[in-house]
């Protein structure tokens, strides 16, 4: 029987995988710098393995790669391959870069007396990795593979769920190391959440335009021709002056809206245009969704 062959675009794959690296690398630098060192457990892998340490003779990065290789174990057992070879890259990759950054640099205390300041790397890092690695459907595994089973076997909500968890190991980071820690557990698991939805915003932020305009072919050859995007086109009739004018929309990237907004300007002052941010467009020449 023969079989559908599926071209591999194998530079898209070396770009992919090389950006979901760079976001693992950013992940772990938090990790084992920052939470590790001061005892922060905002949840996940990092935070168990954080507070197991307290009661194993182990490390905590070794501990993170046994409670990691557990959950990718845990994951084929009750999801085959399903949750992804991205997901076991992720999982896989963490735990070496951070048994790597344990044998190259071992740290017995924090790099600083500042825990503030240290607390914040230790949110900004992973946000900033563990958006890029959900840019590309891509995660650190760990509790993301419970959430997939969750998912699959029970109708709990999932975020809420993860986050109780979260909460839970926060909480109990304070019983362990002190209120002091716990409350700076407490409070980077909170602005966790915020700095990945912020990043995520940063990284995949386009600009939509709206343009009212009597030269609907000159700015739609514009946006065709210089600005190489596509526009969608529609008539219209102003409210105000009973004239048909035409409704140009299309979405564009940073660079390319300064462009246009320059040649609507120069080119049809009269012309009323709206320009918000958006940042999940689905579609040709934009990132396929996840």
């Amino acid at each position: 029987m023969n079989g559908i062959k599926k071209d591999i675009n194998w530079k898209r794959v070396f770009i992919d995988y090389s950006l979901i690296t760079l976001g693992l690398f950013f992940v772990a630098t938090g990790v084992y710098f920052f939470k590790m060192p001061n005892n922060f457990s905002t949840g996940g892998v990092s935070g168990i393995s954080i507070l197991l340490s307290a009661v194993l003779p182990m490390s905590k990065a070794t501990l993170m790669a046994i409670v990691n290789m557990l959950l990718l174990g845990i994951g084929f057992l009750f999801l085959g391959t399903s949750f992804g070879i991205r997901t076991l890259y992720g999982s896989v990759v963490l735990s070496f870069f951070v048994k790597l950054f344990e044998d190259l640099i071992p740290l017995t205390s924090p790099m600083t007396d500042q825990p503030l300041m240290e607390l914040v790397f230790a949110v900004v890092l992973p946000a900033v990795g563990s958006a890029i690695l959900f840019n590309y459907s891509a995660s650190s595994g760990g509790t993301d593979i419970i959430a997939m089973i969750l998912k699959k076997y029970t109708a709990l909500d999932i975020g809420k769920a993860l986050f109780c968890t979260d909460a839970i190991i926060a909480v109990t980071s304070g019983i362990m190391f002190g209120i002091t820690t716990g409350l700076f557990s407490v409070l980077g698991l909170l602005a966790k959440a915020v700095v990945v939805d912020n990043v995520m915003e940063g990284i995949n932020v386009t600009k939509s335009f709206t343009i009212i305009t009597e030269k609907p072919d000159e700015i739609s050859e514009f946006i065709h021709q210089q600005v190489h995007r596509g526009a969608t086109k529609y008539g219209c009739i102003g409210t105000y002056d009973n004239k048909e004018k035409f409704v140009i929309m299309s979405v564009v990237n940073r660079a390319q809206a300064k462009i246009l907004r320059d040649y609507i300007r120069q080119n049809d002052p009269h012309a009323f245009v709206i320009i918000t941010n958006s940042s999940n467009i689905l579609g040709k020449g934009f990132r396929t969704p996840m």
